[in-house]
């Protein structure tokens, strides 16, 4: 890889990272409200729920933006915002203005994932813990 790439996969990743810490974040700091959110929509167990999203988000998130294990945080994400985009952006079961929010949504995750795919592939890049890594070793 040159340095435009190397820099290009950097800019990703922190981009990519900032949903989900804010995400994150967000669930810890509105725990309560995220749990009646979640015991509304009838997910089991919605305060443990909330504290794995959050575990999962914030551990992920901060994997990405410093580049340690980015391919398996890249899968988990991905698979775990398989069940999040179905059941939480189900646009097919509402109507108007919600409808279109919930399509918004949806298809921003699915973007999203596509780009966790392309960095499980692909990999952290240079700058990054993996890339230091793979020099020493």
């Amino acid at each position: 890889m040159n340095s435009t790439n190397d820099i290009t996969s950097l800019a990703g990743r922190i981009l990519m990272s900032v949903i989900f810490l804010i995400s994150g974040f967000f669930k810890v700091g509105g725990y309560t409200q995220m749990v009646g959110y979640a015991t509304a929509v009838h997910l089991p167990m919605p305060g443990v729920a909330i504290a794995v999203a959050a575990a999962v988000e914030l551990g992920c998130g901060l994997a990405i933006l410093a580049g340690f294990k980015t391919r398996i945080a890249a899968w988990l994400l991905f698979l775990y915002l398989l069940p999040v985009t179905y059941f939480f952006h189900n646009f097919w079961a509402v109507q108007g203005q919600e409808q279109q929010m919930q399509m918004v949504n949806f298809l921003k995750n699915v973007a999203i994932m596509g780009g966790l795919l392309v960095l499980s592939v692909n990999g952290a890049g240079a700058y990054s813990a993996d890339g230091a890594l793979a020099k020493k070793g």
